[in-house]
């Protein structure tokens, strides 16, 4: 295939989680990409399983939400903590159920609890269109019209735009020369093993704190009855015995299947784009490994990017609507990475009960509001601790949800395009207009990526 060139409107460089979340929401909006990936195939090694509200939001636009659903593990504990597996008090369970209770007033989104990073990606492979494992981007140049790739395999692509989903040490950021802003390294180094054990018919839980003084670590939940990840700091490689001591049974079965060694970082790129290549992820931002916020922050990066990439394409849009992408991405990712390392630095922040001072003196900010409370328009934020003060209908902010029929939503309504919402059944656009009985939020355009424009109080548009 030396030599061969092939034609692409968006080319993305790297086929995890965000790669592949940013093909789904370009198809969804009529571009076919071509995703390149230098793996052979989807890792099999989870690196995240929390998937928050307003993903699931996004996974609901593009009709993912229920298969998504289904690969995830119907949880009844959230975090436990126990000497060993065996002894986890599963009375005594952190976070789960009061975050659950509470995001049914403010978004749509249903899950019925964690679903495991690999496991996301094998449902986003099936609406991600063009995907080619085993090849990776090598060099590109732009000009005005495009940027000219070259792969791996020796094959040039041309492409409109190009996307860099190539994770932390991102080859395109280096070649792009842009710098990092945070504090890099923190932590000392941490095992990920990826292991099969037959826990069956134990009680669903999220993770369990694992105290033994032989194999100190945290237990995660994979698929819940088979697959799991122990997170432990070791000098050695981890073996089958470690693993039975932190589960307290020296008589199970266990294959290790995977071993992952990370460090947490907290780096956030100065710059999101340069000319017609855009940086998303880990790419973008590298976020400290508590909060379940770095996953989700990437996928919010493809959301705002998808529709922008799109109407430029049509030429519904100028290159200004695309510079709004770092404007607005930018300043989410400093903040989102300055909560992750309070949490790092002080887990209570975030798994810690009636924390809401404690949060407030260390400069902290409830988790969801961190997932889906901030403002693209950069003002103050009414709370930091009730994500549902902070979507009140006001410019940059995501669409406050109203069920206004069985199962739909305001946010359905949106449909991914330019649309107006209001209760007054006397304004028109050039948009279309949904008029929602008992709308307190006057009348509002929304963007294709269900956040609000401008408002317009009573009046209309």
């Amino acid at each position: 295939m030396n030599g061969h060139t092939v034609s692409t409107d968006v080319l993305i460089a790297g086929g995890g989680s965000v790669g592949l979340m940013l093909a789904v929401l370009l198809r969804h909006h009529g571009v076919k990409p071509l995703v390149v990936e230098e793996k052979p195939e989807l890792s099999p090694h989870p690196r995240a399983t929390g998937i928050g509200s307003r993903s699931v939001e996004i996974l609901r636009e593009v009709g993912l939400d229920q298969a998504v659903n289904e690969a995830a593990v119907d949880l009844r504990a959230g975090k436990i903590r126990g000497r060993t597996l065996a002894e986890a008090d599963f009375t005594e369970s952190e976070g789960w159920k009061t975050k659950t209770a509470a995001e049914l007033t403010y978004t749509p989104a249903r899950i019925r609890g964690t679903c495991a990073q690999n496991r996301l990606d094998r449902v986003l492979l099936t609406k991600a269109g063009d995907v080619e494992f085993g090849v990776a981007l090598d060099s590109f140049e732009q000009d005005s019209d495009g940027v000219t790739a070259t792969l791996s395999d020796g094959r040039v692509v041309r492409s409109r735009y190009l996307v860099a989903a190539d994770g932390v040490r991102s080859r395109i950021r280096q070649i792009l020369g842009i710098g990092l802003t945070g504090p890099g390294v923190i932590g000392q180094e941490t095992t990920s093993v990826l292991f099969g054990a037959d826990l069956r018919p134990r009680k669903p839980f999220a993770m369990c704190n694992i105290e033994h003084p032989d194999a100190t670590g945290l237990l995660v939940t994979v698929d819940g009855e088979r697959e799991w990840v122990f997170l432990t700091r070791l000098d050695t490689e981890p073996t089958p015995d470690l693993i039975r001591t932190a589960l307290g049974d020296p008589s199970i079965e266990v294959e290790i299947r995977s071993v992952l060694r990370f460090r947490g970082r907290g780096q956030v790129a100065d710059r999101l784009s340069v000319g017609r290549a855009f940086l998303v992820g880990d790419a973008a931002h590298a976020i400290p490994p508590l909060g379940a916020f770095g996953l989700n922050a990437g996928i919010a990066d493809a959301h705002n990017l998808a529709w922008k990439l799109a109407h430029a394409l049509r030429g519904e849009a100028g290159p200004e609507l695309l510079e709004t992408y770092h404007a607005e991405r930018h300043p989410v990712a400093l903040m989102t990475m300055e909560q992750a390392r309070l949490r790092f630095n002080d887990p209570s922040l975030h798994w810690g009960k009636d924390m809401a001072e404690a949060r407030k003196a260390a400069g902290a900010i409830n988790a969801p509001v961190v997932h889906m409370g901030y403002r693209y328009s950069g003002a103050e934020l009414p709370s930091t601790e009730d994500v549902a003060l902070d979507l009140d209908g006001s410019p940059g902010s995501r669409l406050p949800h109203m069920w206004v029929a069985d199962g739909v939503s305001t946010l359905d309504l949106v449909g991914s395009q330019w649309c107006v919402l209001t209760a007054d059944p006397g304004v028109e656009a050039d948009v279309p207009v949904h008029l929602v009985d008992g709308w307190p939020y006057g009348t509002v355009l929304v963007r294709p990526d269900g956040f609000v424009s401008r408002s317009y109080g009573s009046g209309a548009p």
